[in-house]
């Protein structure tokens, strides 16, 4: 064909409905494009909320059985002791020595009694039992002073004796009125008399003894 029929052939038009129906159609598709491709806007990070309490957990210890309570024990009084009688010695009535001042001055010897035995006891090596005991020796001296004042009486005494005989103690348990004849009675028998001792199932014991010791005046 020549170029001048080319000339003279007449180009269609194009359909402007379609050109704005596909204009729109490019458009939506770039608008979803774009938003699909833009960055997503950061998210505001979560506040962290409280952590709740954590329960606490006590652990309990089993504990050990208690121990099992004793026996109850029946407890009875015990019976009373019986009390071991004591046996006293009543004692025997002894004759008092008597210091009396005769006519040429001298003083008499006192009479020597005879012995009186403790009765047999289980006591033995115990307290001193009571007894009336003979003297062996008992000198006597009438006080000068006592002598030209006229003093004169009886004095008790109460005296222990070991089991040589020998006074240990001596108490004046009733005195004569005069402490000048108490004290001298005291103390001549403490120093220089004797008696028996007692005895006690065969053997000699501590005994105490009432002692009287008179001082009497010739005539008086």
């Amino acid at each position: 064909m020549s170029s001048a029929s080319l000339a003279g052939v007449r180009r269609p038009h194009p359909d402007q409905v379609r050109i704005a129906a596909l204009s729109a159609a490019m458009a939506l598709n770039l608008v979803i494009l774009v938003a699909a491709l833009r960055p997503l806007p950061p998210r505001l990070a979560d506040v962290p909320s409280r952590p709740a309490p954590v329960p606490t957990v006590r652990i309990i210890e089993k504990q050990p059985p208690p121990p099992p309570a004793p026996p109850l024990l029946d407890v009875k009084p015990l019976p009373a002791p019986t009390p071991t009688p004591v046996t006293r010695v009543k004692p025997a009535p002894v004759a008092p020595p008597v210091v009396a001042a005769v006519d040429d001055g001298n003083i008499a010897a006192p009479p020597v009694s005879t012995p009186t035995l403790a009765p047999p006891s289980s006591s033995v090596g115990a307290a001193p039992v009571e007894a009336s005991l003979a003297y062996r020796r008992a000198p006597l001296d009438y006080p000068a002073t006592a002598m030209r004042q006229r003093m004169h009486g009886t004095v008790l005494l109460r005296v222990l004796v070991d089991e040589s005989g020998q006074p240990v103690d001596v108490q004046v348990e009733r005195s004569s009125g005069y402490p000048l004849l108490d004290r001298s009675a005291r103390s001549q028998v403490l120093s220089g008399w004797s008696f028996q001792p007692a005895m006690v199932d065969g053997r000699a014991v501590q005994a105490w003894a009432r002692v009287p010791v008179t001082f009497q005046l010739r005539g008086g």
